[in-house]
C-alpha cells in the first residue's frame, strides 16, 4: 500500500503540534509495511524557525535517530511534479495547512481519473474560529475529511464542505513517549507549551503562573513565542524559562519532574468540546501526574479524577498541585491510570487501525499491511 502525505512539516515541531502525531502515524504505517512518502514545502515557517534556534541543526540530526522511518521531501509549488508524486498512490492525505492552490491541484488530479483515495486532514480550530479561511479550500473532489474531533466532523458535514467525514483524534506515539526511569528529579513542576498570541494568556496566568508562584514550586517552563512580558511574568513567579525543547526530548524532561498541567487553548476549551490537544496524550503516556484546566471531555476520551485531576479555577488548581506535591501515592495512582488509558485507547497504533478502517469503507485494499506485535507497541 502506497500512502502520500502533504503536510506543513514532518521534521519540525517548532510551534507545530501536528508533527508530533504525524511522526507516530508515519512510523506505524511504515512498520506495517506501507510505502509512505511525505511532502512538505521548502519554505515551511516552522522549519525556518527551528533552524534559527540555537541547536536546531543538531536537533534534526538527533530526530533522524529517534525516528529513522520519518523522511520528507521538500517541494516548491513551481517545481512540484504532482503527476509523478501521485502515480501509483493508494491513499493521499492532505493536511489543512497545505497551500490552497496545492489542495485544489491535488483534487483536480483525483477528478481527472486518479485511482487513489483522497482525504483532507483538519487538526486546527479554524473551522469554528475562522471559517472564512477554510472556504479557500476546494474539497470538491476529495473523498472525505479526517477531523480532529466529533464537533469538527459535524461542522464539515453541516456546512456542506464535504460529503463524508470521520473523527480522527490525535494520540501519543508510545515508541517515543513513555516513562524514563532512572532520571534524577530536577523540578517539582514542568510545563511544555507555547505562549502564542494571547489566546490563552489569561488562562496561563490563572492556572499556571499564579498557583506555581503561590505554592513556591520549583518549576521550569519550555516553549516558544514568549513575548517579553510573558518572560517577565515567569521571572516574577520564580519559574525558570528553558526556551525551545525538541519534542522528542520531552519524555526525559517529564521524568525529571513530579507533575505537569494542561492549559488548553481557548478555542479548544470553549468552541471545540472534546478536543484537548495532543499534550495531555503525550504527558499521560510518559507517566507523569497531570492536572488540567477546564475543558469538556464530550467524547469521553479520559476519566477525570482517575487519569488526571481537573481544576475548575486557579484556586482549585493550587489545591491539586499542593496535594500532588505532598502525596506520592496520589501522583503514582494518576500516572499509572493515565498511562494505562493511553495504552488501551490512544496510541498511534490505535489511530492507524482507525485509518485503515476508513480506507476499507472507501474500498481501499489494506490486507497487504501487517499488524505490529502488540507487546512492541503497547509496552
Amino acid at each position: 500500500m502506497r500512502i502520500v502525505f502533504f503536510c506543513h512539516s514532518l521534521l519540525s515541531d517548532w510551534n507545530h503540534g501536528n508533527a508530533h502525531f504525524l511522526r507516530g502515524i508515519v512510523t506505524e504505517l511504515a512498520e506495517r509495511g506501507a510505502a509512505v512518502q511525505v511532502y512538505e514545502p521548502q519554505n515551511a515557517w516552522s522549519m525556518e524557525n527551528l533552524l534559527a534556534e540555537r541547536g536546531g541543526e543538531e536537533s534534526l540530526e538527533a530526530l533522524r535517530l529517534v525516528y529513522p522511518r520519518c523522511r520528507s521531501r521538500r517541494y516548491t509549488l513551481e517545481t512540484l511534479d504532482l503527476g509523478a508524486v501521485l502515480d501509483g498512490a493508494d491513499l493521499v492525505i492532505v493536511h489543512e495547512w497545505t497551500e490552497p492552490e496545492l489542495v485544489h491541484r491535488i483534487g483536480q488530479a483525483r477528478a481527472r481519473g486518479g485511482r487513489f483515495k483522497l482525504l483532507f486532514h483538519d487538526t486546527h480550530h479554524r473551522g469554528v474560529t475562522a471559517p472564512h479561511e477554510l472556504a479557500r479550500y476546494d474539497l470538491t473532489h476529495y473523498d472525505g475529511v479526517l477531523a480532529r474531533g466529533e464537533v469538527l466532523r459535524r461542522l464539515y458535514l453541516e456546512r456542506g464542505w464535504t460529503r463524508r467525514a470521520w473523527t480522527w483524534h490525535e494520540a501519543a506515539d508510545v515508541r517515543v513517549f513513555h516513562p524514563e526511569p532512572g532520571e534524577e528529579q530536577e523540578q517539582e513542576f514542568l510545563w511544555v507549551g507555547n505562549w502564542g498570541e494571547d489566546e490563552r494568556a489569561s488562562e496561563l496566568h490563572e492556572f499556571l503562573l499564579g498557583p506555581v508562584r503561590r505554592l513556591g514550586l520549583k518549576a521550569r517552563v519550555h516553549g516558544v513565542r514568549y513575548p517579553q512580558e510573558a518572560k517577565m511574568a515567569l521571572t516574577e513567579a520564580s519559574i525558570s524559562y528553558g526556551g525551545w525543547l525538541p519534542n522528542h526530548e520531552v519524555p526525559r524532561a517529564f521524568a525529571r519532574a513530579l507533575m505537569t498541567v494542561h492549559v488548553p487553548h481557548r478555542p479548544h476549551a470553549t468552541a471545540l468540546p472534546g478536543i484537548p490537544g495532543i499534550h495531555p496524550f503525550e504527558a499521560l503516556a510518559c507517566g507523569i501526574a497531570l492536572v488540567s484546566a477546564p475543558w469538556e471531555d464530550a467524547e469521553h476520551l479520559f476519566t477525570p479524577g482517575l487519569d488526571f485531576l481537573m481544576a475548575r479555577d486557579g484556586a482549585q488548581m493550587e489545591r491539586h498541585l499542593a496535594a500532588l506535591r505532598e502525596d506520592a501515592g496520589l501522583r503514582q495512582a494518576l500516572a499509572e491510570h493515565g498511562r494505562m488509558t493511553i495504552l488501551a485507547r490512544h496510541t498511534c497504533a490505535h489511530r492507524v487501525e482507525e485509518l485503515l478502517g476508513f480506507c476499507r469503507e472507501l474500498g481501499v485494499e489494506t490486507d497487504s499491511l501487517g499488524a505490529v506485535a502488540q507487546e512492541r507497541v503497547f509496552a
